[in-house]
């Protein structure tokens, strides 16, 4: 099996402790939500993200002929392995060039984007990427393709993927850390957070801070219950949205990749939720496109609890993830 498309070897269930982390992983997952964490060094960030693959249901079978195709596109198949059957995860390094992320090159070939298509990409201390990587992503995170334009030749790469992200709070890593002093000044903090636009955040779902973990949650065994019930609940959640997708002639997969015509058009909330939501919308700034994703947001949790309306509490969740980081 070619590098890249295999399975990560961290399963949650082997991280202890942050359960609020592994419910926005749970969450992610279930609905194909772009997710960022952030935190000082040692709180699990890495391990949290590359055990999403753990819990990611297996690629349908059209889902699986999308990925072959654009492996294949790129020279990555053999005799031996020529047909792929689980999602991709990709996890580039900060001094990959915007070629390698985006794709491209004299004759364009399919770059990490289109490789991570119905599967991840992971990209560790995301502020280290170059600027015009990052600023590169964001027609693709909305589109879910990137069309590459040559002089002789202009081809369109599918790059339908989740981007999951981990940063530090700032370049010492230990901004706000209570149990570690910070060595950087205001205005490096300041400018290593510039290094992530408002725009490329706008399209981040959820947002989270993940904490240090307790000594006491470090000495507790590690159980693959809860992996399989994250793993059933998440296989559940995406047959409810396929089952309503087909209902409507969308041809679609998960709640993230919902238009705004077709968010309207499908989500329903209860009379509570609606009131909720319209108090909330006049308290904080919310851009039209935060707006969306925190209905697609709390569909998808809502898909969780197997309800048919958003309620208050889906609601309230949704907002968190938002918020957490400053919207």
């Amino acid at each position: 099996m070619s590098p890249g498309y295999a399975e990560t070897s961290v399963r949650i269930g082997e991280i202890k402790g942050q359960a609020a982390a592994k419910r926005a992983l749970v969450i992610a997952a279930s609905g194909g939500h772009n997710l960022l964490f952030s935190g000082p060094p040692g709180t699990g960030k890495t391990m949290l993200a590359q055990a999403i693959n753990s819990i990611l249901p297996p690629p349908s079978l059209e889902e699986a002929i999308e990925i072959t195709e654009i492996y294949s596109a790129a020279g990555l198949l053999n005799s031996s392995n020529s047909f792929i059957n689980c999602r991709p995860f990709r996890a580039p390094h900060h001094n990959a060039s915007l070629t390698a992320v985006i794709g491209g090159g004299s004759i364009p070939k399919p770059g990490e984007i289109s490789l991570a298509h119905r599967g991840v990409l992971f990209l560790d201390e995301i502020p280290e990427f170059h600027r015009d990587v990052l600023e590169g992503l964001r027609q693709p995170l909305e589109a879910g393709s990137v069309s590459i334009a040559r002089a002789r030749k202009a081809l369109t790469f599918p790059a339908r993927f989740m981007l999951v992200a981990a940063m530090n709070p700032c370049p010492c890593g230990y901004f706000g850390d209570p149990e570690k002093e910070c060595r950087c000044t205001a205005n490096e903090v300041f400018r290593y957070h510039k290094k992530m636009s408002g725009p490329l955040l706008d399209r981040i779902d959820i947002q989270l801070e993940v904490p240090r973990v307790s000594v006491i949650e470090l000495r507790e065994e590690k159980s693959d219950a809860g992996e399989k019930t994250h793993k059933e609940n998440i296989k559940i959640a995406r047959q409810i949205q396929r089952e309503r997708f087909k209902k409507n002639g969308f041809k679609i997969f998960t709640n993230a990749e919902m238009s705004s015509r077709q968010t309207d058009q499908i989500i329903k909330l209860e009379d509570d939720a609606e009131k909720f939501l319209k108090e909330t919308l006049e308290k904080n700034f919310i851009s039209a496109r935060g707006y969306y994703r925190i209905l697609k947001v709390s569909q998808t949790i809502a898909d969780l609890d197997a309800t048919p309306k958003i309620k208050i509490e889906h609601l309230a969740e949704a907002f968190q993830y938002r918020l957490k980081m400053g919207e």
